[in-house]
């Protein structure tokens, strides 16, 4: 007992011990439920991750690693494509690839994969970006514009092929005919027919085809860039070129690096406008690896030497695609990596 600041008896009670708390009522036995140790999580999220990924690897191992190890074994061989598989009495081992390197065709082929990737690099990507930027200002009927500009890709390569075919017909064309109202040519033009110009006639159609295609990337990749940073560039005093050449195309520079990669790939694996347009003639000046391996594939019934050229152009693509990834690409695709442990 002690006194109150009234004067009053207060009863003070002691605290209590710990031997003096009474016991814990002990857990009814499935009361609650055991949680799932972290081994059996990791499993089950194995599961999970395996069940999703095996309808897409089975089709990858089906149409694309089965190819690859089919090319492979079949270019070992001098096959005709028929009578099953290829037979030992048939076994050549490198010869198909030694006259590959020897053959002045494949050389050729080469060439004309440079001259495409260079064009495409000097004249139709630079296009394309001019015109994304011109089609971002702000404009009347800016829409109607875009979407006439990215028609073209739209198209098949066959309907492209054969519309073509009628644009640059040396008679009745309509290549010819707008050129001859200029004053530009007289006569007509062989445009798919003379081995000079064939080849920049075919990049003529491809750049009509795709540049719509980059354009909407280059678009899509300017107006990810705040207009805040354009502002501030021009409030310190800098200009439309310096607002481009500092600002604009650093920024679009992810965006630049993926679309030279595609534009280089598509170069390397070029068949369809090729194939529709004029078949790799005349006298193989417009012919890329693609229609070479088509011709001795398909028509001449040499399957072995087909699938060298075909493992040689995967070979030229993988190691493009794997040294431009590593030296080019790295920045841009460190922060796109997932790491497993988040999934703890």
């Amino acid at each position: 007992m002690r006194k109150g600041s009234g004067g009053r008896l207060q009863e003070v009670r002691p605290v209590p011990t710990t031997g003096d708390r009474p016991p814990r009522p002990k857990p009814v036995k499935g009361s609650r439920r055991r949680e799932p140790t972290r081994r059996r999580r990791a499993l089950r999220t194995v599961a999970t991750i395996t069940l999703f990924l095996l309808p897409g690897l089975a089709l990858f191992l089906l149409l694309v690693l089965l190819p690859i190890v089919i090319a492979a074994y079949t270019s070992l061989f001098r096959w005709n494509g028929l009578g099953g598989w290829p037979r030992a009495q048939n076994f050549l081992g490198l010869g198909n690839f030694t006259r590959l390197f020897e053959d002045p065709i494949f050389w050729g082929d080469l060439r004309h994969m440079a001259v495409l990737i260079i064009l495409s690099l000097v004249i139709q990507l630079p296009m394309a970006l001019g015109l994304a930027l011109l089609l971002n200002q702000r404009m009347r009927g800016r829409a109607i514009y875009r979407a006439i500009f990215f028609a073209p890709y739209v198209l098949s390569e066959v309907i492209t092929g054969v519309l073509f075919t009628m644009v640059f017909s040396p008679e009745t064309g309509l290549a010819n005919h707008v050129l001859g109202l200029f004053g530009i040519t007289e006569g007509a033009t062989e445009w798919l027919a003379d081995p000079d110009i064939v080849l920049y006639s075919v990049f003529l159609v491809i750049t009509w085809k795709y540049f719509g295609f980059h354009m909407i990337l280059y678009l899509a990749g300017r107006q990810g860039i705040p207009n805040e940073l354009l502002e501030a560039a021009a409030l310190d005093g800098a200009g439309p070129w310096k607002q481009f050449r500092h600002v604009t195309l650093p920024l679009l520079g992810p965006t630049i690096r993926m679309s030279v990669f595609l534009s280089i790939i598509g170069s390397i694996q070029l068949f369809d406008l090729v194939w529709v347009l004029t078949q790799g003639g005349p006298v193989h000046a417009s012919e890329t690896m693609a229609v070479t391996m088509y011709h001795f594939g398909f028509n001449r019934n040499q399957f072995g030497y087909a699938s060298a050229i075909s493992v040689a152009m995967f070979i030229i693509s993988l190691i493009f695609a794997l040294s431009y990834q590593r030296f080019v690409l790295r920045r841009d695709t460190q922060g796109a990596i997932t790491s497993m442990g988040g999934l703890r």
